[in-house]
């Protein structure tokens, strides 16, 4: 059943001359399903989780929360949802349980239920045993999971998180990927911004490759590694005439794509097996010398730079 669904989604920012941050945009999410945007920074990502949220109006289009028209109904839609920006939204001077009581309250609980609320939010987030120190002496990744926890006290239905990984260290990071897979066995549907490719493989029912504001490609990850075809992602590293092996590459049968980023060649090829050799050859042809291959399985990373050229982490 599909909770949210969003069409043709627009913002520009000071019309009619401003930057197109969103740019006809449209999907959906099934109920209960995670679903991940990814895409390098200035994709518009977050413009997206904004207009959802109710924060930002959209300059066009529209998305619907549980039914409810982000712009004709926004207080109908904000009810079900919870937001996790990128940003910690909390205050260092106060305990993780003081925090939470405080945004509870802006959420409308109060006494018997408040208190119940942020017990079991506390238990949700793994801080009970720390939940009466302060925000300033907790780690990114304790922060992290404190916003979290603001987000999920009004028992939302949908769960936006807006890059809720980046800066902390890979321990924090998996206890929070953790925490958002036991939100999807629970039933809760998950829109979650990410521009790490192992995160969105790893969590998403779905993906939605983003850039330039625009959506690209979007399905399972099997869906999209299809549009690149069984093609392997071959980097090299060459200690001369980059430039002028690129161009021959470009030319060379077997080879489907070359790009040139600080100081190596990624290439997209049918058949490494039979291609590599022919690599070396060119390459001492020239007098240059190949001095690291690398060679992977089709991947996001792969279906980023077919779709537009680029690296993701560009």
């Amino acid at each position: 059943m599909t909770f949210i669904k969003v069409e043709n989604l627009r913002k520009q920012f000071d019309p009619p001359r401003g930057i197109v941050a969103v740019d006809g945009l449209s999907f959906h999410m099934d109920e209960g399903e995670i679903y991940s945007l990814l895409g390098p920074n200035g994709a518009g990502k977050t413009t997206t989780i904004s207009m959802l949220s109710c924060l930002l109006r959209p300059s066009g289009g529209d998305a619907r929360v549980g039914g409810h028209s982000v712009r004709e109904h926004p207080q109908a839609a904000k009810e079900l949802i919870g937001v996790v920006p990128q940003d910690i939204a909390l205050y260092p001077e106060l305990s993780a349980r003081e925090n939470l009581v405080f945004w509870g309250k802006m959420y409308g609980l109060s006494g018997a239920a408040l208190r119940r609320r942020v017990g079991e939010v506390l238990e949700i987030i793994d801080l009970t045993e720390r939940q009466d120190e302060r925000i300033e002496k907790y780690s990114g990744g304790m922060k992290r999971r404190v916003n979290i926890g603001v987000a999920l006290l009004h028992e939302p239905r949908a769960l936006y998180l807006d890059e809720p990984t980046v800066g902390i260290d890979p321990q924090s990071r998996r206890s929070i990927l953790d925490v958002i897979l036991q939100f999807r066995d629970r039933g809760m549907t998950i829109l979650y911004t990410t521009h790490y490719m192992a995160e969105a493989q790893e969590l998403s029912d779905r993906i939605g490759i983003m850039d330039h504001g625009r959506m690209l490609a979007e399905g399972t990850h099997e869906e999209l590694v299809k549009i690149v075809g069984e093609e392997a992602h071959v980097e090299l590293t060459v200690d001369r005439h980059l430039e002028q092996l690129a161009t021959a590459w470009r030319e060379m049968d077997g080879v489907a794509r070359v790009t040139v980023e600080e100081e190596r060649a990624i290439l997209l090829v049918p058949d490494a097996t039979v291609t590599l050799p022919r690599l070396f050859e060119t390459a001492a042809a020239v007098q240059a010398r190949i001095n690291e291959v690398n060679v992977t399985e089709p991947d996001l990373e792969m279906v980023f730079l077919h779709l537009t050229g680029r690296a993701l982490r560009d």
